[in-house]
């Protein structure tokens, strides 16, 4: 029997709504904060300067720099919109299809899903909308990037986290042979 089906159909629903809140909190806040730097920023490349972000030191270590980055991560296969439209929409069926797999009783596997999913959508979007993303947060030592970006790496760290430490000791707690099977 799985642990899911086991779950009464309101908790069940609680954990898809947390899920969905989630990956449409962080997509919906990924696309406003890209609106508002093209609504009131230039690009670099168009002689955009540069917005400071921490005054209180020179030389400041966190500026706002809009750049249209037509790559992948730290800016990988540059002019490759296709293909990269490619990777994400399989990076969206990845993230769903494990979803839809495990039987999630862990928030933070939940959690970890919602963030990158959120933030594959949102730069999956810019891809498919504009032919590039939408990359603003200069750390100035580091490529410039965007809060998909930051969802996503959050999201790969939560899930490492949770395989590494939490999986092991879950799977400690249920005898092998009192184990639901997969479906």
């Amino acid at each position: 029997m799985e642990i899911e089906s086991a779950l009464p159909a309101r908790r069940r629903w609680g954990r898809e709504a947390l899920f969905i809140a989630t990956g449409l909190s962080i997509f919906g806040l990924d696309q406003l904060t890209k609106f508002l730097v093209r609504f009131y920023m230039t690009p670099r490349v168009e002689g955009g300067k540069s917005v400071s972000l921490w005054p209180f030191s020179d030389p400041d270590p966190i500026r706002l720099t809009y750049i249209k980055n037509t790559g992948g991560a730290f800016g990988l296969f540059p002019n490759q919109t296709l293909f990269l439209i490619l990777v994400g929409v399989l990076g969206v069926a990845i993230i769903l299809y494990f979803y839809r797999k495990q039987s999630l009783a862990s928030h933070i596997l939940r959690l970890s899903l919602a963030l990158q999913l959120g933030g594959a959508f949102g730069n999956l979007l810019d891809r498919i909308r504009l032919g590039h993303v939408t990359d603003f947060v200069d750390l100035r030592v580091w490529p410039i990037f965007n809060l998909a970006d930051t969802s996503i790496v959050i999201g790969v760290f939560m899930l490492i986290f949770y395989l590494l430490t939490l999986r092991k000791d879950k799977d400690k707690e249920i005898p092998p042979k009192d184990r639901p099977s997969p479906s």
